[in-house]
């Protein structure tokens, strides 16, 4: 891992920006979904666009308005009233 030598300060809701540099280095558009894990002591930001956009899963995904929704998820909307 290489540092960027970029500095962020977290605010009392524990947000932070994430440099147009590098949003735009790792195409990183408006509502994309971040994965976020830990590394030992170190924070991993990695952008996810595989998963449904309601629940999480990762498989069984349908496009639907550039947003995937897994299966699961279109039969549960389809049986509602």
């Amino acid at each position: 891992m290489h540092s960027t030598g970029i500095f962020r300060r977290v605010d009392g809701l524990g947000r932070f920006v994430l440099p147009k540099e590098l949003r735009k280095s790792l195409d990183i558009k408006q509502n994309d979904y971040l994965q976020i894990f830990l590394e030992g002591d170190t924070i991993v930001l990695r952008k996810n666009q595989d998963i449904c956009a309601i629940c999480g899963a990762s498989e069984n995904l349908t496009d639907f308005h550039d947003k995937h929704i897994c299966t699961g998820c279109i039969e549960e909307l389809k049986n509602q009233k």
